[in-house]
């Protein structure tokens, strides 16, 4: 059953969904960033999208179940870690997410996402630990030919369940309904993804190890990141539409 869409910025695709994944036990770490910085690494076609004239960079771990529509779970497929690292951009007046990097700890789906979804997923070797509120994670990177990456953090919930307000930068941040890769020819892809809103914490982390962006250049300032947990969200996924050229 799809969630209801009144809080969406714009109407649901008029396809149909092909899949729906749930995430679990996700932590948003948010730094502002420069767009000079980002800009060389985002392709022209996509505008970076910014808050109070900052672009933002977040690191978002998680474990995340999957099923694709009319077919059961698959055991030892289904479930899996997952590591993102991603900044904000827009196209048409349709804010969304761009990848530098998707890691996974399953390597049937790094394979099936790199070749449907051209974006880019890496093989990594990644535990998730829970004690209580608190979740210990550990990511390292050993897709072949690829950058070396790691990440170790604990993080927990400091606060009680809210919803962003529209206009925050928590808001701004994480409500975000589509991501933007790009496909053949210069073209752009666009999928599409519906959910309820957030239900964000306050959150507390210790980051161990973080080297998920130097494979990209791009030094994290040394300030504390803005942190945010969710412990579950339900989200349904459309195929990839290729976008017309823009003049």
């Amino acid at each position: 059953m799809i969630p209801p869409a009144e809080h969406r910025p714009w109407p649901l695709p008029d396809r149909p969904w092909v899949m729906t994944q749930t995430w679990y036990d996700l932590l948003f770490a948010h730094w502002p960033v420069p767009v000079a910085l980002l800009r060389a690494l985002v392709p022209p076609t996509l505008a970076i999208d910014t808050f109070d004239g900052e672009a933002w960079l977040g690191i978002i771990p998680f474990h995340m179940t999957v099923r694709l529509r009319g077919l059961p779970a698959v055991p030892g497929l289904s479930a899996f870690p997952e590591l993102n690292v991603r900044t904000y951009v827009t196209v048409e007046g349709k804010p969304g997410v761009f990848f530098f990097s998707l890691d996974a700890g399953n390597r049937l789906i790094v394979a099936i996402a790199r070749q449907w979804y051209r974006l880019p997923y890496f093989r990594a070797r990644m535990t998730v630990d829970g004690a209580g509120d608190a979740v210990r994670y550990a990511s390292r990177r050993i897709h072949q030919d690829a950058p070396p990456a790691e990440f170790a953090a604990q993080y927990r919930p400091v606060g009680d369940v809210f919803r962003a307000p529209t206009g925050s930068l928590a808001h701004w941040l994480t409500e975000r309904y589509c991501l933007y890769t790009p496909g053949s020819r210069g073209r752009l892809r666009r999928g599409e993804i519906h959910h309820e809103p957030w239900p964000l914490q306050p959150a507390a982390a210790r980051l161990d190890r973080n080297t998920m962006t130097l494979g990209h250049d791009i030094p994290l300032p040394a300030t504390a990141p803005l942190l945010h947990f969710a412990r579950r969200l339900r989200v349904i996924f459309w195929p990839l539409e290729t976008l017309p050229l823009l003049p």
